[in-house]
């Protein structure tokens, strides 16, 4: 694609990736065929190709009209999967939303809901106190708010203590202690079966993905930093990996070497962290899981979340990972398609949101399955929101499968 960047885009900070990323997309139109809200909106500007052209007016110095379509995205990057030129679309969205949040005010309503999560949602604490006062009072809440909020959170159980050669961190998250405790005690418990500790690291917080996609990208890059600082002890202490059970946190923090390669004082550290960033399946895969010796005998439909498929490129891993410990897995149609989640967009875009969800849901109950499982905690919640069938993260499953032998 011909491009004629304005001054003021080159000089900005990722204005020549914005350029090499324009140029390489060829406008196709296939990743129209596979982009979840141009499948529902039918409109070429809610697809890829419609988001780029945006994108490319507006860094050519054209006036920004609208964020609508920018909001729109998922960025779920199934676009990319699908691209024959390898257009890095994320990293082109990266950089043009803030342009054009410059430029355009957004209502006091969409200001004060942006802020508002970014107040809450990255700080485990409030967010867990909060969603204790809301499980206290779900008898008064809202309809909106009541199907946010678990019907059920599980006890996280015993953590086994650090005592093996062999240890990891792990990145704790956000609004997984709060929604779902016992997912990382759960793998903690796998872990150490396999002869692996996890080796706790209270500092690091949120990997800053909340605030980066909702255009505080420094906000997000300096919480990136101060994980990087919280990890490096163990890091040069020997940890074998940084490990994630949740796909949204894992794609983010496998890109702070990207995201911070112009930095000078954390450009090699950047690099490290993402080189050691795992999701915890490719940690459980490389291991003898069989002689683990679980009863597994539910029936279980997997959703893979859209960071694990398309940012991390781990389609199918968790899969075959729970079919060789056992599992039955039902058949999932279109299982590259996202439910909807998408980080904050189930709060942002509720019903655009709503219809993914629904459609998800019925191609993953499409083989009557007793569970279905995942490996996101913000798919997880948006799909069991809908009070169908139960949602839990895979690793939850696997640790029950042990406990019942």
């Amino acid at each position: 694609m011909q491009t004629n960047l304005s001054e003021a885009a080159k000089a900005l900070p990722r204005g020549e990736e914005a350029e090499r990323i324009l140029r390489s997309c060829v406008h196709c139109g296939f990743c129209t065929a596979t982009c979840p809200t141009y499948q529902l909106l039918g409109d070429e500007l809610d697809g890829p190709r419609g988001r780029i052209y945006l994108i490319k007016q507006v860094l050519e110095g054209a006036p920004a009209s609208t964020q609508l379509h920018l909001d729109r995205c998922l960025s779920c990057r199934n676009c990319e999967t699908t691209c024959p030129s390898g257009v890095n679309y994320h990293d082109l969205l990266d950089i043009g939303r803030p342009v054009v949040e410059r430029q355009v005010p957004r209502p006091l309503g969409e200001r004060l809901l942006r802020q508002g999560l970014r107040a809450v949602v990255p700080h485990p604490v409030l967010f867990k106190a909060l969603t204790r006062t809301g499980q206290a009072l779900r008898p008064l809440l809202p309809g909106v708010l009541k199907a946010k909020l678990p019907a059920r959170i599980a006890a996280p159980g015993q953590r086994p203590a650090p005592h093996h050669a062999r240890r990891v961190l792990l990145l704790e998250g956000c609004v997984q202690p709060a929604l779902s405790p016992n997912t990382n005690a759960a793998a903690a418990r796998v872990l150490d079966r396999l002869g692996i500790s996890v080796e706790p690291v209270a500092a690091a917080g949120c990997c800053g993905a909340v605030d980066y996609h909702l255009n505080a990208q420094e906000h997000g890059l300096a919480r990136a930093r101060r994980n990087i600082d919280a990890w490096w002890p163990a890091i040069e202490a020997g940890a074998q990996a940084i490990v994630q059970t949740a796909s949204g946190c894992g794609a983010f923090v496998r890109d702070y070497g990207h995201l911070l390669a112009n930095d000078p004082r954390y450009a090699a550290k950047a690099a490290r962290v993402s080189a050691l960033a795992r999701d915890l399946v490719e940690v459980l895969q490389a291991e003898p899981v069989e002689r683990l010796g679980l009863c597994a005998e539910q029936r279980l439909a997997f959703h893979c979340p859209c960071t694990l498929q398309h940012a991390l490129k781990l389609g199918g891993a968790v899969e075959q990972l729970l079919s060789r410990l056992g599992f039955t897995l039902t058949p999932v149609p279109d299982s590259r398609l996202c439910c909807g989640s998408a980080g904050t967009y189930s709060l942002t875009q509720p019903a655009l949101s709503r219809r993914l969800r629904d459609d998800r849901l019925t191609a993953l109950e499409s083989g009557n399955p007793q569970l279905i499982a995942t490996a996101n905690i913000g798919c997880q919640a948006h799909l069991d929101s809908a009070g169908r069938t139960p949602v839990r993260h895979w690793i939850e499953i696997v640790d029950a499968a042990l406990t019942d032998t």
